[in-house]
């Protein structure tokens, strides 16, 4: 995992920017009285710029500790094995391009954590390469396992126990290893592209589910 961050997954600090704009996006979903936590956090660019009251950051990265602010309680672990998260005590749990690198087994497994841990009508927000919409590149990435597209992950979720509360097949482009990049790194022009309708290059896919 860790020879990936230093090739496919490497650190750019753009990427704070980008996401910067997306959690703003996402903060009506988010409450600030409440309990986040972001699975395969990575280099914590979604869950060091939350508000919440706690924050918990799950990877199985030794790079995990190195980025999540002091605020960020990091636990290393797998996304299936939550250690230290009570059963129902989570408002939200992130995820973002992290299932599509599971098998049938670990995402069970995954699944049933994360709806372990969240409270009732809990949320959980994916981000996700769409595969329809990303056929030519999709296995660029060579941990790829799983293909999901939108249609496909609303069934996954419903399946798995969530109401899907909001779908964008086309959210944001398929990577940010393009340089230059397709849009812009200016915070203006991220939050104009996230918010039109007109998307571009697009090749991931947001959707939040409720669980039920």
């Amino acid at each position: 995992m860790d020879k990936y961050y230093s090739s496919r997954y490497v650190f750019d600090p753009a990427r704070a920017i980008v996401w910067k704009e997306i959690v703003r996006f996402l903060s009506p979903y988010i409450p600030r009285d409440g309990v986040v936590l972001d699975l395969g956090a990575g280099y914590c660019d979604f869950i060091n710029q939350v508000k919440a009251v706690r924050r918990y950051a799950v990877d199985s990265s030794e790079e995990l500790t190195r980025y999540a602010t002091e605020e960020v309680q990091a636990i290393r672990t797998a996304a299936w094995d939550c250690v230290g998260i009570a059963d129902g005590s989570v408002d939200v749990v992130h995820a973002s391009n992290l299932l599509e690198h599971f098998d049938d087994d670990e995402l069970a497994k995954t699944m049933a954590e994360i709806r372990r841990i969240l409270k009732p009508k809990g949320k959980l927000i994916l981000l996700q390469p769409n595969f329809r919409l990303s056929i030519k590149h999709y296995f660029d990435d060579p941990t790829h396992k799983k293909v999901f597209t939108d249609a496909a992950l609303g069934h996954f979720l419903e399946s798995h126990g969530f109401d899907v509360v909001l779908a964008r097949p086309r959210f944001l482009p398929f990577s940010m290893r393009s340089r230059p990049s397709m849009i812009p790194v200016m915070p203006w022009m991220i939050r104009a592209y996230i918010s039109s309708p007109f998307k571009p290059f697009a090749g991931q896919m947001l959707f939040i589910a409720e669980k039920i």
